[in-house]
């Protein structure tokens, strides 16, 4: 590891492990612990037991009701599914999209140790980049954030549904997941399976400057999933208001499709302080 890098690490160590100790750790707590449940014990019916709980199996074995028991699961795993394709290499306001990303995910990774959660990561563009497995630990944990820094971002596109059917196969028991993205994404029918079978929450990271281009006369962008540039003429308020129109729909579509599913979401901008909006991130997992 290169001197540089080590700063870089470290930098983001002591920042974002003191906001997960100082802050998060009760929120954290108390929205996602025991939100799994796993099977304990069978035992005979009592009055007030839900009818979806008996077990028919023993119950006709021994011709009288028995009932399935489930505890609360006290170990949980936190997946982090974070999108590294090419348009989160983009922003304006002190920070790029993925420098914000880099910092949430590495404060709700030392929020899910402290927890003694096991935290695994997807990398993902149009397709799976890479797979962390989940293990606890704050070697692991810094493992994450080493891997996020260095990780040379994808020119492809962005979608989620690789991803989800990739997690959706690989993770077998419940788990907390947490898609953080910049929204520009595709997506199927994985995202409702996957939030059936998991906790999950969206995360939306922007920059102000995407749905707000100053006048800057013809000025070239580059698009880091084509890996193109393009020239567009920013003083043409007619392009830029429809341009903006465009953005808005497809941030609002989005949305709306979390909250169909029920999936509890937050957008968070660039150079902003995320501390707020994630707390009430926290508090929406634990009214849930």
């Amino acid at each position: 590891m290169t001197e540089d890098l080590l700063k870089k690490v470290r930098k983001i160590e002591i920042k974002t492990k003191r906001l997960s100790k100082n802050i998060f750790s009760g929120q954290y707590h108390s929205a996602f612990k025991g939100r799994g449940m796993e099977f304990s014990e069978v035992r005979e019916y009592q009055f007030g037991d839900e009818i979806r709980s008996i077990d028919w199996n023993v119950t006709a074995r021994f011709n009288r009701p028995y009932v399935k028991v489930f505890e609360e699961e006290r170990e949980l795993t936190v997946m982090l599914l974070i999108d590294v394709s090419g348009s989160t290499f983009f922003g304006t306001d002190k920070c790029l999209k993925s420098d914000t990303i880099i910092e949430i995910a590495a404060v709700l990774s030392f929020s899910a140790i402290q927890n003694n959660d096991k935290v695994g990561v997807i990398f993902f563009s149009d397709k799976v980049e890479k797979y962390i497995p989940p293990k606890k630990g704050s070697a692991h944990i810094l493992r994450i954030i080493r891997e996020l820094i260095t990780y040379k971002h994808s020119q492809s596109k962005t979608s989620f549904s690789e991803a989800l059917k990739f997690m959706n196969n690989v993770i077998k028991k419940r788990s907390t997941c947490f898609l953080i993205s910049d929204g520009l994404a595709d997506f199927d029918d994985s995202l409702q399976i996957v939030s059936r079978k998991h906790d999950f929450s969206a995360i939306i990271v922007k920059d102000r400057a995407e749905d707000n281009i100053s006048d800057l006369g013809l000025v070239c962008f580059h698009d880091n999933e084509r890996g193109s540039d393009i020239w567009v003429d920013t003083s043409d308020k007619e392009a830029m208001r429809e341009f903006k129109i465009f953005r808005l729909k497809q941030e609002d579509n989005i949305k709306n499709k979390f909250n169909r599913l029920g999936i509890d979401n937050v957008t968070i901008n660039t150079g902003e302080d995320y501390i707020r909006t994630l707390m009430k991130l926290f508090d929406k997992g634990g009214r849930k």
